[in-house]
Parts: C-alpha cells; structure tokens; sequence
C-alpha cells in the first residue's frame, strides 16, 4: 500500500499549494465584481473578446481525456509535473512487474515441463537469475508479480481519477474569492437538557464574489 500513501501525500501537497497560490496568482486580472456592476453593465462596457467566464467542466473534461490539461486551463501549471509524477510512478511498476512476471512465467513453464514431462528444451532459455530456483519458487514469485502487476494498473486509474477531482475542485474555487477574510466569534452557551456549560464557535467567512476575468 506504499503506491497510495505516495499519491495521497503528492494530493495532499497539490491541495495545500493550491490554496496559498490561489492567493498569489497574477495571471489572471479581474474586471469587475458582481457585487457592486452588474453582469449586463459589463457587456455593455467592455467587448464579448475581453470576457471570459471560468467553466469548471471544461476542467473535468480536459483533465479526463489527457492529465494535465483540467490544471493547465485553471492556470495551475505547477501542477502538471505533478499529475505525470503520480502517474509515472504506477505506470513504471506496471512495466517493471509485467517484465518479470512474464519470465517467471516463462522459466516456471520451462522446469515444470523438464520435472514432470522430461522436456529440456526451455531450460537454456531461462533467464540467468531464476535458473537457482525451483518450480515451487517460481511459481511464487510469478504470482506475485501478477499480483503487483495488477495493482499498478488500479494505482494508475487511481491517481488519473485524483487529477481529474483536483481539476474540478479547483475549477471551482476558481470563480470564488478564497482570501484570508475570516472572522471567528466565541459565545459561552448552558444547556438546560444536561444542565452543563459549553461554548459555540461561530464562523463568517467573506461573502464569495463572482468574478470575470480578462484573458491574455
């Protein structure tokens, strides 16, 4: 299980760089605010080539058909090494596992036939590191690498399926304002059921603005 907590350590590095970035990101340069113009004002003052909304399904859509691409069109091109290094890393256990399972195969073939039916024929073809080991053994080792053969593929479509969640969460969160604009009120409560005392945590996050955004 090594293969998950990777990708869900690199997920969880994506999740928490996304939100101090999200912050910082200069790419992008809004317009306006629906909170104080509204939308139909700005049709009217700026030109339909100057405006653009975010569409966070074509975040899911892109990052679906190739890795990547949902976060290239969020602008969150840091990430891309990142969907392609959890990538890599299932996919060269997949050729590494399906290498030798298919000589483990091969060379557990090749003893059986030369201990229960005399045929020798495939013995010189075994690969030199497994000519030491027995039918048993072989057998063994070629179940496992089946086994881990298998896995990858699952590890795979795992991280593939994380790269296309990631795209749609911050497809979202691109048209909302995730400043740091919080405030927390604490207030002293009694419950009169169980007669204790308690406290109650209250709090208001920045109304989110819609935004539109200028493309370069």
């Amino acid at each position: 299980m090594k293969f998950v907590r990777v990708i869900l350590m690199i997920l969880l590095v994506t999740v928490v760089l996304g939100k101090s970035s999200a912050q910082k990101d200069t790419s992008i340069t809004p317009i306006h605010s629906v909170k104080s113009v509204s939308r139909d004002t700005l049709k009217k003052s700026a030109p339909d080539s100057l405006i653009k909304k975010h569409d966070p399904r074509k975040a899911t859509r892109r990052s679906a058909i190739i890795p990547g691409w949902g976060q290239g069109y969020n602008r969150e091109y840091w990430k891309i090494p990142l969907v392609y290094g959890a990538l890599a890393i299932p996919a060269g256990l997949f050729v590494y596992n399906n290498n030798w399972y298919k000589k483990t195969k091969f060379a557990y073939e090749a003893k059986y036939n030369a201990e229960f039916h005399n045929d020798t024929t495939g013995l010189a073809a075994i690969d030199p590191q497994l000519k030491g080991l027995s039918a048993a053994s072989l057998q063994s080792y070629r179940n496992t690498f089946r086994r881990d053969r298998d896995y990858s593929i699952l590890f795979f479509l795992l991280a593939w399926g994380l790269n296309v969640v990631d795209a749609t969460v911050f497809g979202h969160l691109k048209d909302f304002d995730v400043s740091n604009d919080l405030s927390m009120n604490v207030k002293p409560i009694f419950n009169p059921i169980t007669r204790t005392p308690g406290l109650t945590f209250t709090f208001n996050a920045k109304r989110p603005e819609h935004k539109l955004y200028e493309v370069r």
